[in-house]
């Protein structure tokens, strides 16, 4: 009976970690394939920016008409951000999710097999249908399943993928277009995309996402009302609409790296496109390992005082504004490099805390739809709005001299952060009085 009882204690303690593993497995699967699939949605976004030089010359094209080939994807996610980003909440977040993914990689085939501007600017519109609800849903997927302590480190994480995605579709769409010619720059990045699509579509479902979402997030839902809050609480208080508009605001600078850096090495330091977009990749580099790196310091420093948060976020729109405002009045050169490589690091950094107070500021029934609407703000006000603005000054002012200007638009992200952080208190008691 001895013998039989201990056999049973073993085997329970077997099962049981058997059962930890597969518990701790999951999320991070969860996190790799959906962060994945981020990577494939900015690398057939931005590999535009590795062929800006051919399409200048094939089609004649100005540097506002460039810009409008990355701004129409922005403008089409942040148009269609809220209302596809309910429909996840709604439908399914991982058949969305495979849905979307599936759509911007056929679209970015659509660029490939472009004859003419009209038709790329219709395929790039396409790309951004598909990824409109993408980073909304997919970042509610990653923080379903982890703990709600880790948002603000995961969300500059996941986000990161953005600019990682850029450094590649930049990096590998410049020397696919040098030597094979610039279609098969995104002939390459919707090939990548659909191979994520059928991984995702494999080992994730909406009932394993259930059946694995941390406990935390669990016990907060029970908090909280028993139906779905109404779509107002999304914009219900003056603090996270400050969180918007300050993420939205700082992106415009991010976004305009992303685009323009190639162009900027190319006509500037005199590169071949190939080693232009090598160069930007670098740079887009050290954004995305910023965005990971500031989301960390900003978990570790703030911890449980959420107005810290705000702080940090504060400090990195600040250090973004001073090291790029300073580079770009530099002549080319090792100086203006450092300067250039120091302000990307900090450009994106107010990511995780603004997705964090966000997470904080709206109700967990509607989160999907919250981080959608901080996507509409970020496409709006920073990655539609930049890409096209700079193109339209560099017509104007010549690219250096609409560089010189960009910068000081996180002086607007930096004020409405403040108003942020001082109306926090006020509104965190409005939503959980409402909750």
């Amino acid at each position: 009976m001895s013998l039989i009882a201990n056999d049973g204690v073993v085997l329970q303690r077997r099962t049981a970690d058997a059962t930890a593993t597969r518990t701790r497995l999951f999320p991070a699967l969860v996190f790799l394939l959906t962060f994945g699939l981020l990577l494939s949605d900015y690398m057939s976004r931005q590999v535009l920016a590795a062929v800006f030089p051919y399409l200048k010359t094939e089609w004649a094209l100005s540097d506002t008409r460039l810009g409008a080939l990355t701004s129409v994807v922005s403008l089409t996610v942040g148009l269609l951000a809220v209302p596809l980003s309910l429909l996840g909440d709604r439908w399914g977040k991982s058949r969305a999710i495979v849905a979307m993914a599936a759509l911007w990689s056929v679209a970015t085939i659509g660029s490939a097999l472009a004859a003419d501007y009209q038709q790329m600017l219709v395929s790039r519109l396409l790309v951004g249908v598909g990824e409109a609800a993408y980073g909304s849903v997919g970042l509610a997927v990653v923080l379903m399943v982890f703990a709600p302590s880790k948002r603000a480190t995961l969300s500059g994480a996941f986000m990161a993928a953005g600019s990682f995605g850029s450094v590649v579709g930049v990096f590998l769409g410049g020397i696919l277009a040098v030597h094979l010619g610039w279609r098969w720059s995104f002939g390459a990045m919707a090939v990548i995309g659909l191979v994520l699509v059928g991984l995702y579509a494999a080992l994730v479902t909406d009932g394993k996402l259930s059946r694995h979402q941390h406990p935390g997030n669990t016990a907060e839902q029970e908090a909280v009302r028993p139906h779905r809050a109404p779509l107002r609480t999304l914009v219900a208080t003056p603090s996270v609409v400050c969180a918007y508009v300050g993420s939205g605001l700082q992106l415009f600078v991010a976004g305009t790296l992303f685009a323009w850096l190639p162009s900027f090495l190319n006509r500037g330091y005199g590169l071949r496109p190939d080693k232009a977009g090598i160069a930007a990749a670098g740079f887009i580099l050290l954004m995305a390992v910023g965005m990971v790196v500031t989301g960390l310091l900003t978990d570790r420093v703030a911890q449980d005082r959420a107005q810290l948060k705000w702080l940090t976020g504060i400090g990195y729109a600040a250090a973004s504004l001073a090291l790029l405002a300073t580079a770009f009045t530099l002549h080319p050169g090792a100086a203006q490099l450092v300067l250039l490589a120091a302000g990307a690091f900090f450009a994106a950094g107010t990511t995780g805390a603004t997705t964090a107070m966000v997470a904080n500021l709206t109700d967990p029934s509607i989160r999907a739809t919250a981080f959608g609407t901080l996507t509409l703000a970020n496409n709006l006000l920073g990655l539609a709005a930049g890409p096209i603005v700079t193109g339209m000054l560099a017509d104007h002012l010549g690219l250096t001299g609409a560089m010189r200007v960009v910068p000081w638009v996180s002086v607007a992200a930096i004020l409405a952060l403040v108003v942020g952080r001082r109306t926090y208190p006020s509104s965190l008691r409005r939503v959980t009085g409402e909750c």
